[in-house]
């Protein structure tokens, strides 16, 4: 099972990514991991990636490239593999499928998660956090008693920048924009499957699993 998994930020992809590598016994494989363990193990390549990181730059595509290319040679890929993460671009999407064709093997499927903007805003912006305490609060999933205050020690709760709606409505448009091209290009190489995410947990995981067993 060789899988692209996508979604936007918020629209649960961690939580499905966890069930299908849990249930396939495939490694997940993200873009993170990836540099970290590449870093880590002192890696030619992984060294270039930490020099381009620790000045505040992005690892341009033909270093990620050649570190996707290692991870996925490595002999716990060989059977499947949940990518996350990667690939961002077209470009990165077209590079995967040369990595994939030279390892003699193909993508399986690009399961997509999809939930409505206006969903994944409340439920990006939900989150509240005590200044005294650090306990974190959502006004969804775990609302306090009273609204505002710490159930804790009566502290008045506070947002993070990353998490007020102007800071998250301008991450997600900067995500569509460079989503849709991706859509476009799997759709039609006829691998983009796609799952409503605004479903409970467990259905949304339901729904990805009947399109994984139909292989």
């Amino acid at each position: 099972m060789k899988l692209v998994l996508m979604g936007l930020p918020g629209a649960g992809k961690g939580t499905q990514a966890e069930q299908i590598v849990s249930k396939y016994n495939i490694p997940h494989i993200s873009t993170g991991d990836m540099f970290r363990a590449a870093i880590k193990n002192g890696t030619a390549l992984g060294l270039k990636a930490k020099s381009f990181m620790d000045e505040g730059n992005l690892v341009p595509d033909e270093v990620t490239n050649g570190i996707v290319r290692e991870r996925l040679a490595e002999p716990d890929a060989k059977d499947g593999f949940l990518l996350d993460g990667f690939p961002r671009t077209v470009e990165q999407a077209e590079e995967l499928e040369a990595i994939l064709s030279e390892l003699g093997t193909e993508l399986d499927a690009v399961i997509n998660i999809e939930v409505e903007k206006d969903v994944l805003i409340k439920r990006l912006t939900g989150r509240w956090i005590c200044p005294t305490c650090g306990r974190t609060y959502h006004e969804l999933y775990n609302p306090p008693k009273t609204a505002g205050v710490c159930d804790d020690d009566g502290s008045k709760l506070y947002q993070r920048e990353d998490d007020k709606k102007e800071t998250v409505e301008n991450r997600l448009n900067v995500n569509l924009k460079q989503t849709q091209p991706l859509l476009d290009f799997y759709t039609e190489k006829g691998k983009l499957a796609s799952v409503n995410g605004e479903q409970e947990i467990q259905s949304v995981f339901q729904d990805v699993d009947k399109i994984l067993t139909s292989f």
